[in-house]
């Protein structure tokens, strides 16, 4: 059998086994996905307004009350969604306002499960298809409420449109049978039910009549075809920019319950370590000071940052310097000696022993041999910090028998799973208020501040009052759970003519899941993982003889999903040396691509999109190139840069994009600039360095995110598309790092490698 055949087999079998192996055991293997349109309770309403499913609710005002499952971090989620059940719902956005979802499995994210198996895009077939449906099942089971993945309006895309189509035809049937003619006579348009004869009726006087009539499953729903759409499609200004203009918003840290008490925490300096013992009887004379509580134990091993204390107090300022003031003896473990060096140095040494795991694999290697030039080159890229704004926060109350959690969250339902299990109490008996997010980018899929929290406010200090839990920045930066550092080798061979005949990668780094499953979810972490991969073996290039592959180092550092994941430097490395190949092989990068692109028609209009938009580069700048698909949508970006100095300047950057469907093009813009800034970030300055089992950086003085006046001009560029949307959160951080290093090499024949970009 040939490698390839064997790597195929290997991954059929796996998979293969996911999605039949189950159905051979478990009868519901071959039954349709679980409706998605009903909630297990029925939706909490007042004021006498009326359900109509899971998802919406009619006032006697009027007003539609629209459940959005998935947490608002500043991607728009509480604009996108409700635009999607209001357009089959037929009334205007002015109309609908936002409720919180309760904790209920058809609020899970179906399409991140799905996502999460790393086939190539261009396999089809009956494996891909079984597995894929089987993880659906499984995900709709197990009712992960998850905001991550790009996948908010891709999972909602269904189930909400289907959830406000429905609910119009039950109006529409309680309006036909009062004036006792033909449903199909009818019509609906901004709230209102309007017969052929002009007579009108408004949903809120139909609602109780709807309510009461028979439940419409979503087989039977008719959706809206994109030519009739009246909402999806157009600029609509977030709902939620005005409450943040004037300070009305409420974030996680902003919760006051009655009674409020704060913590502060001391974790352990060394990745690992351990508190030997404390003596708290000093800081417990303080002013304020009402307990010190040690949460290590009530924590295990589902909790990212790892053992500690805390200081209960009547201010979080009283907390902090009493916490400070703790003395803690640590015992530092295994990962003393611990250093960014010997972690490269293991990645380089498993280059060279381990042949990884085969992710795609076309043609052979056997181009190289007669080839006129092969180029090698190594790449590397950093740790990295989440560094959100909104300080890492969870308030919690334990008493009589209850939990409840106020938490900016983007996991509500593993909240309330990890609240349940320190508390002690039935997961039945938890309750949580998800409040905004002042940004996630996957730090928030994390529960490690849950934990804490519970287990200070289950404490007999706390004496059942809320207990508001804040981490210092420096908390913050020490005790991440890193995007994780990084190497990559490639080589590529080249014919005469300038044409790639054979094309290897092979990388090395942490997997996110072997850590995640069982620290967040409790689930075994084990096999290949996407993540490490993704952005290298599902490249759009056509290339006839390539092999991608990928060796697991697990990582002694805590490692976690970071804003477009392992794309995020994948990216950088695939686009730098794609440019390494062109420069070989004496073409433009822009060209060379287009080569390699010829039989991808939408990759084709992104790349020209950008390029036509970008122009020419003034004197004393250059422009450099990437294209990247990531999280189903093809992002292509010119940077223009020059250089002030030592200082690299990104004066601009044109960003085109197909995501499908443009749902909010408004929304898709912000998102794409915020992308751009916070991979710009990352390219020019982001690293997290290890010495001695401690991250060496602690605040934004030595952990650099872009300022103001470094921020480029950056312009959007939306492709049409019939398609289904795909993800916009993240597709646009990728690409920006390759596209500032390739113009650095114009402007200076330097090939930079290596994350963050430095000049020499």
């Amino acid at each position: 059998m040939t490698g390839r055949a064997a790597k195929l087999s290997r991954r059929r079998f796996l998979l293969g086994g996911l999605a039949g192996g189950a159905a051979l055991v478990v009868g519901w293997g071959f039954m349709p996905l679980r409706q998605r349109l009903y909630s297990a309770r029925p939706l909490p309403v007042k004021d006498g307004a009326v359900a109509l499913n899971g998802w919406v609710a009619i006032g006697t005002n009027g007003s539609v009350s629209v459940v959005v499952p998935r947490s608002e971090m500043g991607q728009g989620v509480h604009t996108a969604l409700p635009m999607l059940l209001a357009e089959e719902l037929d009334v205007p956005l002015s109309m609908v306002r936002v409720v919180q979802a309760p904790i209920d499995k058809i609020f899970s994210n179906v399409a991140m499960l799905r996502d999460v198996l790393p086939f190539h895009p261009d396999e089809r077939g009956s494996t891909r298809d079984g597995a894929q449906w089987m993880l659906g099942k499984v995900s709709r089971e197990l009712g992960i409420m998850f905001t991550g993945g790009s996948t908010s309006v891709k999972d909602a895309w269904g189930p909400m449109r289907e959830a406000g189509a429905a609910a119009r035809a039950m109006l529409v049937a309680a309006a036909a049978a009062e004036w006792r003619v033909p449903a199909a006579e009818c019509r609906t348009d901004a709230g209102f039910v309007i017969h052929a004869s002009g007579k009108r009726a408004s949903y809120a006087s139909l609602a109780k009549a709807a309510g009461e009539g028979a439940r419409i499953e979503a087989a039977d729903v008719r959706l809206k075809q994109p030519k009739d759409f009246k909402l999806i499609g157009t600029a609509q200004p977030r709902r939620d920019s005005q409450s943040k203009v004037d300070g009305s918003a409420t974030f996680g840290i902003d919760a006051r319950p009655p009674g409020l008490l704060y913590a502060a925490v001391r974790m352990s300096p060394v990745i690992g370590g351990r508190v030997a013992s404390y003596d708290a009887a000093a800081v417990m004379q303080r002013q304020g000071v009402i307990g010190v509580v040690d949460f290590s134990a009530a924590l295990g091993k589902r909790s990212g940052a790892g053992a500690g204390m805390a200081v209960i107090a009547t201010t979080w300022w009283a907390a902090k310097q009493a916490a400070a003031a703790l003395t803690i003896v640590w015992d530092d473990g295994d990962a003393a000696r611990l250093s960014s060096a010997a972690i490269f140095k293991d990645f380089a040494e498993r280059l060279d022993d381990d042949a990884g795991w085969v992710y795609h694999q076309s043609g052979n290697q056997d181009g190289a041999k007669g080839a006129a030039r092969t180029v090698r080159a190594e790449y590397r890229a950093p740790f990295l910090a989440h560094a959100t704004m909104e300080p890492v926060n969870c308030t919690a109350q334990v008493s009589d028998g209850k939990a409840q959690l106020w938490a900016s969250t983007q996991v509500p339902s593993i909240a309330v799973d990890i609240a349940a299990k320190v508390a002690g109490v039935g997961r039945e008996y938890v309750s949580i208020d998800v409040m905004l997010i002042g940004g996630g980018f996957g730090r928030r899929l994390e529960i490690d501040m849950v934990a804490q929290a519970v287990a200070v406010a289950a404490s007999t200090s706390a004496a059942g009052r809320p207990v508001q839990l804040i981490w210092s920045r420096e908390d913050d930066m020490t005790h991440d759970v890193y995007r994780p550092a990084a190497l990559a080798r490639f080589a590529g061979s080249l014919d005469a003519a300038g044409r790639i005949v054979a094309y290897d990668n092979k990388s090395v780094s942490g997997s996110i899941g072997h850590q995640y499953f069982p620290r967040t979810l409790g689930l075994p972490g084990f096999g290949p993982d996407k993540t490490t991969a993704e952005g290298e073996y599902d490249m759009q290039y056509e290339i006839a003889n390539q092999r991608v592959a990928h060796v697991i180092a697990d990582s002694v550092v805590p490692i976690g999903y970071w804003r477009s994941v392992g794309h995020s430097h994948n990216a950088f490395f695939k686009e730098s040396f794609i440019d390494e190949l062109a420069h070989a092989a004496g073409q433009d990068g822009a060209a060379f691509r287009r080569a390699l692109l010829a039989k991808r028609p939408r990759h084709l209009a992104v790349l020209d999109a950008a390029l036509a938009a970008a122009g020419s580069a003034p004197a004393g700048r250059a422009h450099g190139v990437a294209v990247h698909q990531s999280f189903g949508s093809i992002v292509a970006q010119v940077a223009e840069v020059s250089i002030e100095g030592m200082d690299i300047r990104v004066h601009r950057v044109v960003c085109a994009i197909d995501c499908g469907i443009a749902v909010n093009p408004n929304i898709i813009r912000q998102q794409m600039e915020s992308a751009v800034l916070f991979g710009l970030s990352a390219a020019l300055s982001g690293e997290i360095t290890i010495k001695d089992g401690r991250v060496e950086q602690t605040n934004f003085h030595d952990y650099r995110v872009l300022r103001m006046a470094q921020a480029p001009q950056v312009e959007t560029i939306i492709i049409a598309s019939a398609e289904p949307p795909e993800g916009v959160g993240e597709p646009g951080t990728p690409p920006i790092a390759p596209a500032v290093a390739n113009a650095l090499f114009v402007l200076t024949g330097q090939r930079l490698r290596s994350l963050p970009l430095r000049l020499a």
